[in-house]
């Protein structure tokens, strides 16, 4: 797991993450190179430009509906069918509990909590704090997701904080979609591509389903547990950052592995992962209440 931080801890592993890039290099280019590049570049122009018009614009991520917990990151998410005056849900991850993390197979629903939440600015500024009433749910079994109700609605916080929900992606992520992690505990973003998806990513004694595989670019480090993943397209949620193989360990805790349909085991050393939440707003109904048994709601029940 991207591990909870707190304290000394969380100092120590920020002052060890400052990242060096390279560039690779490339052979010399002679003059008859560049001309030919140059006529190359004038033929193709009309149909770059046409391409470049057809792709959607990206949209800016900012920390704006990101939250920073005591031990991990998460976001202030609203369903589709979310009403403004609906108590508010925080989105973490189930490893970042107050409680501890639950056991395989272990389910927590509508438990009481009082958790505080910093609210960000878009621009990582803390605007003061939010509370939870309870963990609406929380589970480490086929995902790693936790939601807190909150004592605010949507509308207060917007009225106090000027901050907007993020809305969560009902469609399945697309491999090689452009995504954004967004940390509320770093004030820290990561941007990179999703690589793929893995049928059953094993972590110690945990199994998560269809989880996203991020290209290298995404070095996320503990304390980024929670990070809603944006998808730069469309602006939605489209994951919760949640893993990475911090060491190149086979199926251990911080080091998950990769088992495929066959049962075929890759360890990717230092590749990050993330949970699928497209399913999610089918286990919410109206006034944003949990309820497992409405159709086309897949999480693990109690």
């Amino acid at each position: 797991m991207n591990r909870p931080l707190v304290g000394a801890l969380a100092t120590a592993v920020l002052g060890a993450t400052a990242l060096a890039g390279t560039a690779g290099t490339a052979h010399a280019a002679t003059a008859s190179d560049a001309a030919d590049r140059g006529a190359a570049r004038a033929a193709a122009a009309p149909q770059l430009q046409a391409v470049a018009q057809a792709a959607p614009k990206a949209k800016a991520v900012t920390f704006a509906g990101t939250v920073a917990l005591s031990n991990c990151s998460g976001s202030i998410v609203r369903m589709p069918n979310s009403a403004d005056n609906d108590p508010a849900l925080v989105m973490s991850n189930g490893h970042c509990l107050e409680s501890g993390m639950p056991d395989p197979g272990e389910v927590v629903v509508d438990q009481p909590s009082s958790r505080s939440f910093t609210v960000l600015s878009a621009s990582a500024g803390n605007l003061g704090t939010v509370r939870a009433t309870k963990v609406a749910y929380a589970t480490m079994t086929d995902t790693d997701v936790s939601f807190y109700e909150l004592s605010s609605t949507y509308a207060q916080i917007k009225q106090r904080y000027g901050i907007k929900a993020l809305d969560i992606a009902t469609t399945h992520p697309v491999k090689g979609a452009g995504i954004t992690v967004v940390s509320g505990y770093w004030k820290k973003t990561y941007s990179c591509n999703i690589d793929g998806f893995v049928h059953q990513l094993k972590e110690g004694g945990y199994v998560m389903k269809d989880s996203v595989r991020y290209t290298p670019a995404c070095k996320t480090i503990g304390g980024t547990s929670g990070s809603p993943v944006i998808d730069t397209a469309s602006g939605k949620v489209a994951a919760i950052n949640n893993t990475g193989n911090e060491n190149g360990g086979r199926c251990t805790m911080n080091n998950p592995c990769e088992v495929d349909e066959n049962g075929k085991v890759t360890v990717r050393k230092g590749i990050n992962y993330a949970q699928e939440i497209y399913t999610i707003p089918n286990c919410f109904g109206t006034g944003n209440k949990l309820d497992l048994g409405r159709q086309g709601c897949v999480l693990p029940k109690p």
